[in-house]
């Protein structure tokens, strides 16, 4: 199972920049890119990406998207690394 889940945030430090969560198997990967030539760099993910993950992929689940087997295991993937940080 591969997932991907993308969305855009803003701070006044940094701007506008996009954000990229994947999962693959039991690993949970966040990326982010600032602009349409910039590279995908790590990003370390706050409170509100694990909030915005777990909504994206609550909104899949009734389109058939993801099944609610695979979103529960998102739910577990994300709550070990949330605590994990």
């Amino acid at each position: 199972m591969t997932n991907e889940f993308n969305w855009w945030n803003r701070t006044p430090e940094e701007g506008k920049y996009k954000v990229k969560a994947k999962i693959y198997g039991n690993v949970l990967t966040f990326t982010r890119h600032q602009g349409h030539h910039t590279r995908w760099e790590p990003h370390t993910p706050t409170d509100d990406d694990f909030d915005r993950l777990l909504s994206d992929a609550n909104k899949r689940v009734p389109r058939r998207l993801i099944s609610p087997k695979q979103m529960k295991e998102i739910e577990t993937v994300a709550a070990a690394k949330r605590n994990k940080r």
